[in-house]
């Protein structure tokens, strides 16, 4: 009978990512339960060392077959590759802001960061979300932690920053109630 009701509350405190239809409805669901985890834009340690720190671009496009890399390296280079074809460009952040301009060609883009971490690197396209344009987001994985996952595999690693969260803070309370509970019985004897 203890077991069951125990088996009861943590099946209440139990954490399952909802079946959704496109990464960019992810990355909206996630995105706000895993934000005060992560780290601002002017932490520049977490997306940009020394020799280049290697992004590498998720998308949900069954069409999408490229290897898409972004590099953001020290004194605003920015690099893109393309199946290992190269092209330059400035990034830069914009002062007091979360939000960084990337410059590649003649095109310009403005980004305000969503989620930041040594894995994980999210930017949403500046602006009002347009169902038109194919892509809000620019999503993006640490090379060497993503590398050969497919876009629901990485989904699913970015809500493991949710859920190890919420299964440490789940543990904490369950700590607390059995400690309530046992001084409770020992103050009634």
């Amino acid at each position: 009978m203890i077991e069951t009701a125990l088996q009861k509350v943590v099946g209440n405190f139990s954490v399952e990512l909802p079946e959704m239809n496109s990464l960019e409805e992810y990355v909206e669901f996630i995105v706000p339960k895993i934000r005060p985890w992560g780290e601002d834009l002017r932490e520049t340690e977490f997306y940009s060392v020394q020799g280049g720190k290697p992004w590498l671009e998720v998308r949900d496009d069954p069409n999408f077959h490229e290897a898409v890399l972004h590099f953001f390296n020290e004194g605003g280079e920015y690099l893109t590759s393309v199946d290992g074809n190269v092209q330059r460009g400035k990034w830069r952040l914009l002062e007091g802001t979360n939000k960084m301009l990337i410059e590649l060609g003649n095109k310009s883009e403005l980004y305000e960061l969503a989620f930041l971490s040594n894995a994980f690197f999210i930017l949403r396209k500046h602006g009002n979300p347009d169902r038109k344009r194919k892509r809000n987001y620019l999503v993006m994985g640490y090379e060497g932690y993503i590398q050969g996952l497919e876009w629901r595999d990485y989904v699913e690693l970015l809500f493991n920053t949710y859920r190890d969260k919420h299964r440490t803070f789940r543990t904490i309370l369950i700590l607390v109630v059995v400690i309530v509970l046992i001084i409770a019985l020992f103050s009634v004897r």
